[in-house]
């Protein structure tokens, strides 16, 4: 091992960083020093055809016995910190002074499910502390309800043409460390001990989803379609038709060289290719980020060659941190669908997917717009709408703190609104309606009333 290998090295093992998170470093940082950034060329990539996908009008009917072998897995990772946040972003509040994690759990419980969330080291004490208080029943039993996910060093870039790097000291130590992205949930579960006990307890199939997408409830029939084919189906992938908002995020593909399905991110996109990347025509389907995977054989994967993690593709996300040039490992856990002979894609409805990743989409679900149903507590349209409103803030909205100063009377009711477009700085009152199209070119406060056109 070379020197400059050997101080991330010792890095993690002053930190307290198990074996196979180390390896999996050492990994990554021999193919990035190599040069390999870990880009997939359009060249190399094609659309899926019909013969790809699995529709969810297609999948059999729910049983309700199937849900004792299931177990329900929230990335529970994220600060907020771009909406100005310093806490899990799941505490933050939602409806009616409900959370996102309280939704969470009160669709565990109703389900009846385990529920376990996948932590970061910045999420784990204030995750732990809001069940503590409100949820303890979901802290009962042998299984534990959290687990941290591993870190990895910055890597402070000495000379990027020469792919020289070297380990980043700052006075804050915290701020020489990332989260390796959500593909770290394999190794992390499993060294955990927790991907064990779940198969031990009689669980097949964990459903993952982001902690901030509240339409990702434990749908029963994706499930039922997991254990009819638990032999030939380890990993579904649920996919949704791309639209212009979501041309930016991961999308399904298929490789040319094998056939295999693949998801690429806006990250493993060379600048020249970015517009083939963005048009939606080509490349007509995006990750949600929910997952469905066998436990047994993703067990099996890890095990295949001993080093305790699967070989994701890489991600190279470069930051400046304090002046300083540095570069993130980080993989995501819906390019694991390469790995797995018999992955699937399934084209789900709107209603699974309402992530929150910015103020815009906050203002939205706290409004009218959506509705928690009450049977399940999925966060779903309200009404007969068939898309949410489109929503656009200027940055003098990007923060919580600056966002709920603009509203201090609570969200004005988007119910038919079609969309909203604030370009400047402005307040509303209670009792304010947004119907149609409003757009806020001009300073000024809104009184109760209905507004748009």
């Amino acid at each position: 091992m070379d020197a400059t290998t050997q101080r991330f090295v010792d890095k993690m093992r002053r930190a307290g960083a198990n074996d196979v998170a180390i390896g999996m470093f050492c990994h990554y940082f021999t193919k990035l020093r190599a040069g390999q950034g870990g880009m997939i060329r359009e060249a190399g990539i094609a659309p899926p055809t019909t013969e790809d996908l699995v529709r969810h009008a297609d999948l059999p009917e729910a049983c309700p016995d199937d849900m004792t072998r299931l177990v329900m897995i929230k990335l529970n990772g994220g600060l907020g910190t771009s909406m100005g946040l310093s806490k899990a972003k799941s505490l933050l509040p939602l409806k009616d002074d409900l959370t996102f994690l309280d939704v969470i759990a009160q669709q565990a419980l109703i389900a009846g499910l385990p529920l376990v969330l996948m932590n970061s080291f910045n999420t784990q004490d204030d995750t732990l502390a809001f069940l503590q208080e409100h949820y303890p029943a979901l802290l009962r039993g042998d299984l534990a309800p959290t687990f941290v996910q591993n870190q990895f060093p910055r890597i402070c870039v000495s000379d990027d043409a020469t792919h020289s790097y070297d380990t980043l000291d700052l006075p804050d130590e915290s701020d020489t460390w990332n989260p390796p992205g959500h593909g770290d949930l394999y190794p992390a579960i499993a060294t955990s001990g927790l991907l064990d006990q779940l198969i031990a307890d009689g669980l097949e199939v964990a459903f993952v989803s982001n902690s901030d997408n509240l339409g990702a409830f434990a749908d029963g029939r994706i499930l039922a379609y997991m254990l009819a084919h638990r032999e030939d189906v380890p990993f579904v992938m649920e996919v949704r038709e791309r639209t212009l908002m979501d041309r930016k995020g991961g999308h399904l593909a298929k490789r040319r060289a094998d056939g295999r399905l693949i998801l690429r991110e806006i990250a493993q996109c060379p600048e020249d290719e970015v517009d083939g990347f963005q048009n939606i025509e080509t490349f007509g389907y995006f990750n949600t980020n929910n997952l469905w995977i066998n436990l047994r054989a993703l067990k099996a994967a890890l095990e295949a060659d001993g080093d305790g993690f699967l070989d994701l593709p890489m991600i190279k996300n470069r930051k400046t941190v304090e002046g300083h040039d540095v570069i993130q490992i980080e993989t995501a856990m819906g390019s694991a669908i390469e790995l797995f002979e018999g992955a699937r894609a399934l084209v789900v409805p709107r209603s699974r997917y309402a992530p929150v990743k910015t103020t815009n989409h906050l203002l939205v679900v706290r409004s009218d717009a959506y509705e928690l149903e009450p049977r399940t507590r999925q966060l779903v349209l309200a009404g007969s709408r068939e898309q949410p409103p489109i929503v656009m803030l200027s940055d003098d909205y990007k923060t919580i703190t600056q966002l709920e100063a603009a509203f201090p009377c609570g969200v004005p009711s988007l119910r038919t609104c079609t969309s909203l477009q604030i370009e400047v700085p402005a307040t509303f009152a209670g009792g304010v309606v947004v119907q149609g199209d409003l757009k806020v070119t001009a300073p000024r406060h809104y009184a109760a009333g209905v507004y748009g056109e």
